[in-house]
């Protein structure tokens, strides 16, 4: 048997890690959004130091030819992009110390569901790629491929780490109700969390050309840049209401079938604000000229509906499992 002390301890520093993972995937969105990746062109120091200046006057006379150098042309010293992509590192490095903290807390589960461990030790050697990769972000100046594969590895790390917290509570999750699932809820929810891939999959092509209209317009004259969008924006656009009535759908079964105030019933209130809060976040980008503030909230709306389309996911695998064992689940209706 696991300790119920140390395993309420695994389970919510495990939570509080996966917010603040959340939490740093919103500040990446930030920088991204404000321009502010190359404030510090070098790493791990910025402008060569642990804690970054305030002034240009602390900088060497020459910094400019020192950056253009190593192929950084037109590095310009600028205190709030220099100071927001700083945050982000810090912010980074804290979620490293909180998941080394939740894999060794995982170290209770090796009698007893070794997998937990496994999967908490396999987020803590991805974290670490995950700073090697950002690095390789910076010395690639801001490459979209490398700004997208960075964020879609934190979806996975996420994923995993959502997986292990689920599974450390899989004998409170098989005491849901499921009686009423069938075959086909399981497969409009897998094909829900496809969809929501393939438009985050093609958000982050949609990001990269507005990194490119960005950069022509040197990141200014906003209400321009809507007209050189190509056309994968007008289908991620669309495709947004596909997801929507998709998941609506799913939602209202599980309010029909499930308890009120009921772990599934509340999840599927939370899924329907996430995709409503992206869908509106998304129609400010289009029609307000691409507010800064909307961009990382738009990003973590994508990130934070697919966490809660694979947490349902989880709990009804849990609680169909404990259903198998007494009598058919899929049953035709």
């Amino acid at each position: 048997m696991t300790d119920s002390a140390a395993a309420t301890r695994f389970r919510r520093l495990g939570t509080l890690t996966i917010f603040a993972v959340y939490f740093v995937i919103m500040v990446g969105g930030i920088v991204r959004a404000s321009g502010a990746g190359m404030g510090c062109p070098d790493w791990p120091t910025c402008f060569g130091q642990w804690v970054p200046p305030m002034h240009e006057n602390q900088l060497p006379a020459n910094y400019h030819e020192i950056y253009a150098a190593r192929g950084y042309e037109n590095t310009n010293f600028n205190p709030v992009k220099t100071w927001t992509e700083y945050t982000n590192r810090l912010v980074g490095v804290s979620i490293g110390f909180l998941i080394f903290l939740t894999a060794w807390s995982s170290r209770i589960y090796l009698k007893t569901d070794k997998a937990i461990f496994y999967l908490a030790l396999s987020v803590f050697f991805l974290v670490g790629f995950q700073g090697w990769l950002g690095s390789a972000v910076v010395a690639s100046n801001l490459k979209p491929f490398m700004i997208t594969l960075h964020m879609l590895l934190a979806l996975f790390i996420v994923a995993l780490l959502i997986y292990a917290i689920a599974r450390s509570q899989k004998n409170l999750l098989a005491n849901l109700d499921c009686q009423w699932l069938e075959r086909k809820h399981i497969t409009v929810l897998k094909v829900a969390m496809l969809m929501t891939l393939i438009q985050i999959a093609m958000g982050t092509q949609v990001r990269e050309s507005v990194d490119f209209i960005a950069h022509q317009h040197s990141y200014i004259d906003r209400q321009y840049w809507r007209d050189s969008f190509p056309i994968i924006f007008y289908i991620h656009r669309s495709f947004s209401s596909v997801i929507l009535f998709t998941n609506l759908w799913l939602a209202w079964k599980i309010r029909q079938n499930t308890e009120k105030h009921s772990l599934l019933w509340r999840m599927a209130y939370v899924l329907i604000g996430l995709i409503t809060t992206a869908i509106l976040a998304g129609v400010s980008l289009d029609r307000l000229d691409f507010p800064v503030v909307a961009q990382p909230i738009h990003l973590l709306m994508a990130n934070l509906i697919f966490g809660a389309q694979f947490f349902i996911f989880i709990c009804l695998n849990y609680s169909t499992k404990k259903v198998l064992t007494t009598q058919p689940v899929f049953q035709n209706r």
